[in-house]
């Protein structure tokens, strides 16, 4: 069980280019956030990897890690290596997993999401993932209850060793995911579509984190 404050993990809508780095950045630029799940629109792997080289230091050089999922077939672990990113992401398959822990060794993280039950969670956690992303939006766009998304946090983080991120639809849910003893707590929309901007929701989410750790 998490015995620190969790720590901040953004996840970015789709990306089709590099422009959405000034406000990456700016997210960053705070240095409380731990790692970036950067989503990239299906593209060739060059241009992929050129996105990468181009969006990564601006989370990397305010101390946070850069995690790359993509659209479409894509070979990660290359894109990954090349483009300079700390790790990949990829949704709940043990065999894709299994294979791509074998071509990365410990050299890169290795993040799986899409779970769908409790024993597919473990059988990720036993093939050699980094971390489980529990709560994060469907294809189609719609969210688990929060309900189902702290018991499956609390959960984990009670019994297993492998870190979990827990998913944040808005700023008003993170106390109650922190409260899971999560790892991580992760934001999307809540930060990129703040009318104060990404800096100010990534300064309200760390001081309701700082909060919460307090108050233990």
């Amino acid at each position: 069980m998490a015995d620190t404050a969790a720590r901040l993990y953004l996840i970015t809508p789709v990306l089709e280019d590099a422009s959405f780095a000034p406000r990456l950045a700016e997210a960053c630029a705070i240095g409380t956030v731990a790692a970036v799940l950067l989503r990239l629109a299906s593209a060739d792997e060059r241009g992929l990897i050129n996105q990468v080289k181009a969006l990564a230091p601006a989370a990397q050089e305010h101390g946070a890690a850069v995690i790359v999922s993509a659209e479409g077939k894509a070979d990660l672990a290359t894109i990954a290596a090349r483009g300079g990113a700390d790790g990949i992401h990829v949704p709940g398959d043990p065999v894709l997993l299994r294979e791509l822990r074998d071509r990365l060794k410990s050299e890169r993280a290795i993040g799986v999401g899409a779970i769908r039950t409790k024993d597919d969670a473990m059988t990720l956690g036993e093939a050699g993932a980094d971390y489980l992303l529990f709560g994060e939006p469907r294809p189609d766009g719609s969210l688990p209850s929060l309900d189902s998304v702290v018991e499956r946090a609390s959960w984990w983080a009670e019994i297993f060793e492998t870190p979990c991120v827990a998913y944040a639809p808005s700023l008003d849910t993170v106390e109650a995911l922190a409260a899971t003893h999560a790892e991580f707590v992760a934001l999307g929309d809540a930060v990129w579509t703040h009318p104060d901007g990404p800096a100010a929701a990534v300064k309200a989410a760390a001081e309701i984190l700082q909060r919460k750790e307090a108050s233990r």
